[in-house]
């Protein structure tokens, strides 16, 4: 029964300090299965959140479940080895290893979906680009490689920190489709961060609003999308301020 599906993630209560100051409060977020949007202005704790799901940072309170299961006091190792991808913010691409050598740095298990040739047939233009080193790729390539190399450690979750930032509209569009095709063929669940109005509201059925480390509120992004007073209300800016440059999403990519 759909009632009673159990959240690929749920976080409770979850309180993240810096020394003295306070980056998350009480932060409560679930994710059945799917994409949801996580969007807020620059300084809000959504680099945070995501590195506290991922092991490299510790809650001081509250709880983080993958599948039913807690990860909060979990090594970052352990957390993707069970099933959490992580493509960060920056794509965190090594200037003297090739594509390929990028690709082979996470385990790939026996009879996984995911697979470097299987990645290169996704994104050709990693396979073109194979023996060039992390240097020599463009914004765009690299962000490719961040998320291929990502998907070969074959996850159930993709957490995605600003994978849009820095890249021109139509790689963006590129991006868009492929985590929809992604959500609905391969069944993965994603925990998109955005800054990118027109892309978190597009490619997600809900977005949540971060505002000074908490979540303001939950909303459907074709209704937040549409009422420009809870945008000025949430997000404390105006439409132009938004960035909102993604065509309509074609889904197109070669899964």
């Amino acid at each position: 029964m759909a009632g009673t599906e159990k959240p690929i993630l749920r976080i409770t209560g979850l309180d993240v300090h810096y020394g003295a100051a306070q980056a998350l409060h009480g932060v409560n977020l679930t994710l059945t299965r799917g994409i949801l949007s996580v969007i807020g202005r620059n300084g809000m704790g959504k680099t945070t959140l995501c590195d506290t799901i991922m092991g490299m940072k510790r809650p001081s309170r509250g709880d983080i479940s993958f599948a039913g299961q807690s990860i909060a006091a979990l090594p970052a190792y352990e957390i993707q080895r069970l099933g959490i991808g992580y493509v960060p913010q920056g794509r965190r691409t090594w200037p003297s290893l090739t594509v390929d050598e990028h690709l082979r740095l996470p385990q790939c298990r026996p009879g996984a979906a995911w697979t470097r040739e299987r990645a290169y047939e996704v994104f050709p233009r990693l396979a073109e680009r194979r023996s060039n080193g992390g240097d020599a790729l463009s914004g765009g390539e690299k962000q490719m490689l961040a998320i291929a190399r990502a998907l070969i450690g074959d996850p159930r979750l993709l957490i995605m920190d600003e994978p849009t930032e820095g890249l021109a509209p139509v790689i963006v569009d590129q991006v868009a489709a492929l985590l929809v095709r992604l959500a609905e063929e391969e069944g993965l669940s994603v925990l998109l961060i955005e800054q990118n109005f027109a892309m978190a509201t597009r490619v997600a059925p809900q977005v949540a609003v971060m505002v000074n480390g908490h979540i303001e509120a939950v909303v459907d992004s074709v209704v937040l999308a549409a009422d420009e007073a809870m945008k000025q209300q949430l997000l404390g800016v105006g439409r132009r301020e938004l960035r909102d440059d993604v065509e309509p999403i074609l889904v197109d990519a070669a899964l």
